[in-house]
């Protein structure tokens, strides 16, 4: 390998390629929450924590079909190195699938019983009254949004990156003007309050889809409008994407469930700490946006590489990415804190709120670094084909460590909000140093195409050589 871990211009080129307007969709993506937020920071304190606490259960569903998307790109990223179509068509088909059936659950949860949900993640009456009303309009956009992110998940993985940034682009303006028509009542509308914001989210759901579908039809190339094959499966492919796809599912699906065991923690907290969380949410997002853009350049990437059986460089990219994603997200949180106050005081925020968020983004300058680096590495083993690893140190962490003392700090001990709030990145730290050791071990590099099965067992003997004589001047010395 000539290449120095800082990388080469190929390597910042496929970087800026994919990850910029993945960053930039993902961005515009905060931009709508945070105009949401913003505006219903006008409706009071309360409507900021209830629509926050809708969230927590949107973020569920999205731990519960990611998986699925996770388990797709894998394929995807994998087959576009070998160029296989047919490959990635079917293991298309197979992730949409599964996918749309977790919406369609949530979708109906939320429509036919948003007391319940409600009820699950907070004890607050007032702040249920509000969110039931909302969540029963906003569960109508699941399978749009749902449907949305499996096209662009596919067209990503396939380096065409600029169809889901225009569809977005268009989908947050409309999501923009809708809000401040029906949320104010502008113009002769009914002012809807927090069910205004909800009418926003369900049409700008069917603008996004809508435009990902005529920007594929306009692709002569286009995998995303090629059903026949998409459905031409047979029972060794769907075992063998099961095989590798089910650890991720269970591992954000798990994941989800610990995340939502922490909301509840949380949603039994003060309605300022409640209010503050809505916000943080909101600011963490802007941040997550430029992490996610890099996860999906590296996830294709390495992928690609992977797949192509190129293995010596999908290993040393997957290194470097570990160190520039932290490195990035740092800079970003230290960029954020002089100017925290003025970002928070956008919500509506009361002056406990205000205080608890100021703090809380403090903390996540430490802990969301180390915690973006983690998942960095756990997806490029996933791009790789080793999506087991990740999964038992992740799980294993949040709930041997970090659930029961969240919910020892919020429920038994009673603990200071804050207090509380820290407890939620516990298990980062300790996963970081095992992850570093499974990244550089390479054994996480388990190719499912014929290409990279071809020359997997020459790139190990040539790690294990290189491993042999570094550690051989020292036996000497």
């Amino acid at each position: 390998m000539n290449r120095t871990i800082l990388g080469d211009k190929a390597f910042y080129r496929s970087i800026f390629a994919i990850g910029l307007p993945v960053a930039f969709q993902n961005l515009l993506a905060t931009t709508a929450s945070m105009v949401d937020t913003i505006m219903l920071g006008a409706q009071g304190e309360l409507a900021v924590a209830a629509v926050g606490i809708c969230s927590q259960f949107s973020s569920l569903m999205f731990s519960a079909y990611f998986g699925f998307t996770n388990g797709g790109m894998l394929f995807f990223a994998q087959y576009w190195g070998a160029k296989d179509e047919e490959g990635i068509c079917r293991a298309y088909g197979v992730t949409q699938v599964f996918m749309m059936l977790v919406a369609l659950l949530f979708a109906g949860v939320s429509v036919l019983a948003p007391e319940f949900v409600l009820s699950v993640y907070t004890d607050k009456p007032n702040i249920q009254a509000i969110g039931v009303e909302y969540l029963r309009i906003t569960g109508w956009s699941y399978p749009l949004q749902v449907l949305a992110m499996a096209i662009s998940s596919l067209l990503r993985s396939t380096e065409k990156v600029k169809q889901p940034l225009y569809a977005s682009i268009v989908s947050l303006l409309t999501n923009c003007l809708v809000n401040y028509l029906l949320i104010f009542g502008k113009f002769g509308l009914p002012a809807m309050g927090a069910r205004g914001a909800a009418v926003g989210t369900v049409v700008s759901a069917i603008v996004n889809v809508g435009l990902l579908y005529l920007l594929a039809a306009r692709d002569d190339h286009s995998f995303v409008l090629r059903v026949a094959d998409q459905f031409r499966w047979t029972a060794a492919f769907v075992r063998q994407y099961l095989a590798k796809s089910l650890p991720i599912i269970g591992n954000e699906l798990l994941y989800g469930v610990g995340q939502m065991l922490i909301n509840i923690v949380i949603g039994r907290q003060d309605e300022a700490g409640i209010a503050a969380m809505a916000a943080f949410r909101v600011v963490e997002g802007l941040i997550f946006a430029f992490f996610v853009g890099l996860s999906s350049a590296s996830g294709v990437v390495v992928g690609k590489q992977i797949g192509a059986g190129q293995h010596e460089s999908g290993f040393l990219d997957a290194k470097r990415f570990a160190l520039i994603c932290p490195t990035i997200t740092l800079c970003i949180c230290l960029l954020l804190l002089p100017v925290r106050g003025p970002l928070l005081g956008l919500f509506g925020l009361g002056e406990t709120a205000l205080y608890y968020g100021k703090w809380m983004l403090l903390v996540y300058a430490v802990a969301g670094t180390v915690r973006t680096c983690n998942y960095m590495m756990n997806n490029n083993f996933r791009a790789g084909g080793e999506p087991v690893f990740g999964t038992v140190l992740e799980i294993s962490g949040l709930f041997l460590i970090t659930v029961p003392l969240t919910w020892c700090a919020g429920i038994v001990w009673r603990l200071p909000f804050l207090a509380v709030f820290s407890f939620m990145y516990m298990d980062e730290f300790l996963r970081l140093f095992l992850e570093l050791w499974y990244l550089r071990s390479g054994r996480w590099i388990k190719p499912v195409t014929v290409e990279g099965a071809a020359t997997l067992e020459a790139f190990r003997a040539s790690l294990a050589l290189r491993r042999h004589s570094k550690r051989r001047p020292q036996q000497n010395a």
